[in-house]
């Protein structure tokens, strides 16, 4: 890998930062607090052509790659909008690969180019209540009924249904006890939010609440064929094209919330004295910063050769999984480490900390476990037996 810095690369850096610099710590602490979308963040992302990033070109997007993604979101991650302002467009950032890579030229022509101009939102509907991480276990089913499929079942922590157009939905089109392999069996839909069939329920939670999440139960939900993503039955394959990138890009998110809570505790303590002396001068305070900071340099290296991998079309699961438990690690390490040196004030809101610690703690569940990501080296990377 070259390490020379790219010139492309720093000013698509200095465009992010200019977008988002008008969006504060305020501003970000008023959305949390209201459980408010940000749709004036969003709205400023897709005026200036952000939202399509890793969109081909001839669908509006920029046609740049995971890497390029990766940069944007760790800048809006770092400029204090941590998970709230990343989450509220990840799905057109990674969750439309599947239908770029295997939609059908209709679907993409029809709406690729909305999702870049942020006429439409969509959302990621795969995670079940009875399944968890065992995605070979969803029952939601789709019936085939003439030109449509009809889907039935549950869906659960489905972010941003409450403002999907559009739902990237995985069905089971076949019973996995009549599949010959679990992953088989499962089919792709981008499918219409049809609210008269698809009930939506917020689910409150402890942060990220300018982003809502929701259960979702869908009752004769009818979906045409056109809008199948793929095969019949090879859904979960053509999902794969989705979850790598999703971990490469939450790597870079967490690294970005990271170092905005270093910045707050550097700052904070160059400022607080206490016993007549700056309290960045106590080794107790300085070590952990400097611990917290090198941390997420090896986690951020880590993560752009994932990134730098999936774009060169070569295997990245091993670096992808790693990155994102490595760096979900520095980046909660570092928001502790800040709430720490503010003390009794890092519990405040004013000082913004105690929201990075809430969202840079999710990073460590979603969107897999840090046991999940031990449990896929384990097997996938050392050959050890399969422990579940």
């Amino acid at each position: 890998m070259d390490f020379t810095p790219d010139p492309d690369h720093e000013a698509l850096r200095k465009g992010v930062r200019d977008v988002v610099s008008k969006f504060d710590d305020e501003y970000w602490s008023a959305c949390d607090h209201d459980h408010r979308f940000p749709d004036e963040f969003y709205t400023a992302l897709a005026d200036g052509g952000w939202l399509g990033i890793a969109i081909p070109e001839e669908y509006g997007g920029g046609g740049l790659g995971i890497t390029e993604a990766s940069l944007l979101l760790q800048e809006i991650a770092e400029s204090g909008a941590a998970m709230n302002g990343c989450s509220a467009i990840h799905l057109t950032i990674f969750g439309m690969n599947p239908v770029v890579k295997h939609g059908s030229p209709e679907l993409r022509s029809e709406l690729l180019p909305k999702v870049v101009s942020g006429e439409i939102h969509v959302s990621f509907g795969v995670t079940e209540p009875d399944a968890g991480t065992d995605t070979s276990r969803i029952t939601t089913r789709a019936r085939r009924d003439g030109d449509d499929y009809v889907v039935n079942g549950r869906k659960v922590w489905i972010s941003k249904a409450q403002q999907a157009d559009y739902l990237l939905l995985l069905t089971r089109t076949t019973p996995r006890e009549e599949c010959a392999r679990p992953t088989d069996g499962m089919t792709l839909f981008l499918s219409p939010t049809d609210r008269s069939a698809i009930e939506v329920r917020e689910i409150p939670k402890m942060g990220r609440n300018a982003v809502n999440s929701n259960a979702l139960f869908i009752d004769n939900l009818r979906i045409p064929v056109s809008h199948r993503i793929g095969e019949e039955g090879k859904g979960f394959k053509l999902l794969l094209d989705g979850l790598n990138p999703e971990r490469i890009l939450l790597a870079h998110e967490a690294i970005g919330i990271g170092r905005v809570s270093i910045r707050r505790a550097v700052e904070y303590a160059k400022q607080r004295v206490v016993f007549d002396r700056p309290i960045g001068k106590n080794q107790g305070i300085a070590f952990p910063l400097a611990e917290a900071t090198m941390r997420l340099d090896a986690a951020e290296q880590v993560a752009n050769k994932a990134a730098w991998l999936y774009d060169h079309g070569h295997p990245c699961a091993r670096e992808a999984n790693t990155a994102k438990f490595l760096a979900a690690d520095a980046g909660f390490f570092a928001a502790d480490r800040a709430m720490q040196t503010h003390g009794g004030f890092g519990y405040a809101n004013e000082y913004q900390v105690e929201r990075y610690f809430r969202e840079a703690r999710l990073m460590k569940i979603a969107p897999i476990s840090q046991e999940m990501v031990l449990n896929y080296v384990s097997e996938h990377v050392l050959g050890l037996p399969r422990s579940y």
